[in-house]
């Protein structure tokens, strides 16, 4: 079982993951539904890409052969482990 290390709002750039977990009940629904329907759930590999220089930027980050863009307090409600 991989270790969760953490979030990805902080975890570094360029480096691959595994989702471990995702606090759903820290988003609204529709943030849920949205991280449902581009493919977040347990398990599922993810990049962060970039992050904006201040604190309260979004985060991109690709999942799968995908681009996404997420808020900084969405991505902070995903936990991530090292790949």
């Amino acid at each position: 079982m991989a270790t969760i290390i953490d979030n990805l709002a902080t975890f570094p750039r360029q480096t691959r993951a595994t989702v471990a977990t995702i606090d759903w009940a820290r988003l609204a629904v529709p943030e849920a539904r949205r991280l449902r329907e581009l493919g977040f759930d347990e398990g599922a590999d993810v990049e962060v890409l970039h992050r904006a220089r201040f604190g309260t930027g979004p985060v991109a980050c690709r999942i799968g052969r995908m681009t996404v863009a997420l808020r900084r307090t969405v991505a902070a409600a995903i936990s991530v482990s090292k790949r």
